[in-house]
């Protein structure tokens, strides 16, 4: 029965797929090291882990199996996926693994028709969101991305046994496109958290007014809004600085090379490269801007700034507007407005007193909605694993879910 609770010794192996190695530490960690710490053999499958001595040296510190399949993260050749599924079919008939959890957009198509054709008793899957192939606008190649992951999407999802959502927005959206069926569970959760003790609070730095914004550098980011509203500010307040932490992407709407150096000669960007930790990042600045327009689940690097107590100005669109109490612990703006962007900045620049009591609000709601330790509970509740007593589960699950 799916969503029912089982004796904790009844699972012995539970695998996690991904499509990108470093997620299982840096997104799943908690989640695997629970599960081994109720006496379950965990495997790990993601593209690169062979290659990723970092993740693979730590997921075998704690004692989890690790294998390499190899993966298109972003890719739409049919023949590399088919050759996935295979793999990802061979390996599961290998490990016999009781469970299987698979989480973005590959890991989550391949790897439960893999499961379901390996006849793995029971497969789980977590939306984390939905990418650029189900922008509200797609057209040419993306909407014919769309139909394909739509339907593959569908073939997959029929087959699982409870699905996970990261927002309710992505939930009603599979419901209204028959992708999610009407009889299978569901449940949302509040994104994939975040460890309140290692982001820390930390005190805002006495320098003027800062923003920074931490993402993967593609448009759908809204990295270009960023810089334009940047722009914007600098005109008329030249000593508010706008930090930039990301890496440049494989992704068709990366930002290209020559304009990040535009942004950065011009002075209105103060790009930090690609950082391991962003803590010291998130230190040095006082309000954190993510003005996206990308079909986020819930976006990890907001939790992480409203952990370590910093205000937040995001876009009112799915996984993002969870995040924000309007007016309480930070600001809402349309997408793809620039002037709306530079407008919630320019309140901060004009009231800075704001920065410490939004940034106050920001860490409780963290601590009361997003402590990693309390979704955990909600997934494991969810795939029938019983919780610990002394670690209830704290269900945000939406009217419709199912966890019985």
């Amino acid at each position: 029965m799916a969503g029912g609770v089982m004796e904790k010794n009844h699972l012995k192996s539970f695998v996690v797929t991904a499509g990108m190695s470093s997620s299982l530490v840096n997104f799943r960690g908690s989640l695997i090291q629970e599960l081994i710490s109720q006496g379950y053999c965990v495997h790990a499958i993601a593209p690169g882990l062979e290659g990723d001595e970092k993740t693979r040296r730590k997921l075998e510190s704690w004692g989890v199996a690790t294998h390499d399949v190899a993966m298109q993260r972003t890719g739409t050749n049919p023949l590399r996926d088919m050759s996935t599924l295979r793999s990802l079919y061979l390996l599961f008939r290998e490990i016999k693994p009781d469970v299987v959890l698979g989480y973005t957009i590959k890991p989550v198509i391949y790897g439960t028709l893999a499961a379901w054709l390996a006849r793995v008793p029971k497969r789980y899957v977590l939306i984390t969101g939905l990418g650029y192939a189900f922008s509200d606008q797609a057209q040419g190649k993306r909407a014919i991305v769309l139909s394909v992951v739509r339907r593959l999407y569908r073939m997959a999802i029929r087959r699982a046994h409870h699905v996970m959502f990261q927002n309710p927005d992505d939930q009603a959206l599979f419901r209204s496109l028959s992708i999610l069926p009407s009889h299978l569970p569901s449940t949302v959760v509040n994104g994939s958290g975040v460890d309140m003790k290692h982001f820390e609070q930390a005190p805002l730095p006495d320098a003027p007014v800062s923003f920074l914004l931490t993402a993967r550098l593609i448009a759908d980011k809204g990295v270009r809004l960023y810089a334009e509203a940047a722009k914007k500010i600098k005109s008329k307040h030249p000593y508010v600085t706008f930090f930039l932490v990301g890496d440049l992407d494989d992704n068709p709407e990366s930002i290209k090379r020559e304009e990040l150096d535009a942004w950065i000669e011009s002075g209105d960007i103060e790009y930090l490269g690609r950082l391991s930790d962003v803590r010291p990042a998130l230190a040095s600045s006082h309000v954190f801007v993510l003005p996206t327009y990308y079909r986020e689940g819930v976006p990890r690097t907001i939790l992480e700034a409203m952990a370590m107590g910093r205000p937040i100005i995001t876009t009112d669109a799915p996984g993002c507007r969870e995040t924000v109490v309007e007016g309480e612990n930070g600001y809402l703006v349309p997408i793809k407005s620039v002037g709306a962007l530079a407008e919630a900045m320019q309140r901060f620049v004009d009231q800075p007193e704001l920065v410490a009591s939004m940034g106050q609000r920001s860490r409780a709601i963290a601590e009361e909605k997003y402590d990693v330790h309390k979704v955990n509970a909600v997934m494991l509740e969810a795939m029938g694993i019983a919780v610990p007593a002394a670690q209830p589960a704290r269900s945000s699950a939406t009217a419709d879910s199912v966890l019985g």
